[in-house]
């Protein structure tokens, strides 16, 4: 019995990192690759920006990718959907995916199940949506994550506003992106300011949480664009991934932090990479990123000293605090699906090697 052969349409030439490779449209699915996606602004900046032999890694698709091992939901986010494109997770939070698009695609990305495809996990019914949201008090904040809300036209998001604003327990929208990045004159639509400030006359905060990896992602457009919302009010947060071989390095990242800050954007989360199906080759080891971490501190100034080092395992936030004389690595959750076990810490004993909590046994 012959093998099937492939159509020759199934076939797809890719320029990977490390060569040009021919590769079936069957075997990128089932090695969850990512489509290869990045605006020209991105790729001249970090063309330009001295860093390229490790920014590249963010955006270029690797070999690596398909023997990466993982899961496609490293956070539970599937059991923590309430309605089509809606999680609640945490009592104050909650998590609203508003597109499956971005303008470049990040090849350690944790959504790759829906980013770049036509997933059923956006949200659709917007008022089903503020229902749910309405008849929870304690959620204070709403999260617009995807993709990347950015994506969206202003009147699009306006029109997402309209569901969430008149919600009176909400004090603060949140809109996380990395558009200020790939794409930052998004940021001077001049349709934009109108919409953060009907937020601020709604009596709520208006944040942006930006996503700079490294320094050398930091343009002077980003910068201005940054400058003129903070002038307008919008307040600004940054979150970053811990990856190897690109920002594996706490030189590299309290140089970010520190711009971060002079920016006025203050450093939030560096997250420890996920081990998510062809991207769990970006993960550093625990040990290496409480390294990284403390080396980070010794850098910066105290005002400067505002991030976390987190795991956002399926259980909760955890904190990764410290690798103790006992063997043992010290973490804290800092968020939590059951609010008692919030500001807990925990110890499990360290695996060399280990790179997240499951590669940590209990007791």
């Amino acid at each position: 019995m012959k093998a099937a052969r492939t159509n020759r349409t199934d076939i797809k030439v890719i320029k990977f990192i490390e060569g040009t490779r021919a590769v079936a449209l069957s075997e990128l699915q089932a090695n969850s690759i990512t489509r290869h996606t990045v605006t020209e602004f991105y790729r001249e900046q970090i063309t330009n920006s001295g860093y390229y032999d490790q920014l590249k890694y963010i955006v270029e698709p690797s070999f690596e990718e398909f023997k990466s091992p993982g899961s496609l939901d490293t956070s539970g986010e599937h059991d923590n959907t309430i309605v089509p494109g809606f999680q609640h997770k945490y009592s104050e939070t909650g998590l609203l995916l508003v597109t499956d698009r971005c303008a470049s695609y990040c090849r350690y990305c944790f959504r790759k199940r829906i980013v770049g495809k036509d997933s059923e996990e956006i949200a659709t019914d917007f008022a089903q949506v503020a229902q749910y949201i309405g008849a929870h008090p304690e959620m204070t904040n709403v999260l617009l994550s995807g993709g990347d809300p950015f994506v969206l036209s202003t009147a699009k998001l306006d029109e997402i506003l309209d569901y969430l604003l008149p919600i009176p327990h909400l004090d603060s929208i949140r809109i996380g992106t990395k558009m200020v990045a790939y794409e930052p004159k998004r940021f001077e639509d001049p349709t934009l300011p109108a919409l953060f400030q009907r937020i601020h006359e709604a009596g709520k905060a208006a944040v942006i949480v930006t996503h700079f990896d490294h320094i050398g992602e930091i343009s002077v457009d980003a910068e201005r664009n940054i400058r003129s919302l903070r002038a307008q009010g919008v307040q600004f947060l940054n979150q970053s991934v811990l990856l190897a071989n690109v920002n594996d390095d706490p030189e590299i990242l309290a140089k970010t932090f520190a711009k971060c800050h002079q920016m006025g954007v203050r450093p939030y989360y560096l997250f420890q990479g996920r081990p998510v199906k062809g991207g769990s080759h970006f993960q550093v080891s625990l040990r290496r990123g409480l390294e990284i971490a403390h080396g980070i501190n010794r850098r910066v100034s105290g005002m400067q000293k505002t991030f976390k080092y987190i795991m956002s395992h399926y259980t909760g936030k955890i904190e990764i605090l410290d690798l103790a004389a006992d063997g043992r690595m010290y973490m804290r959750y800092h968020q939590n699906r059951a609010p008692e076990k919030i500001g807990k810490i925990f110890s499990r004993r360290y695996l060399e090697g280990a790179c997240w909590l499951d590669d940590l046994p209990e007791g």
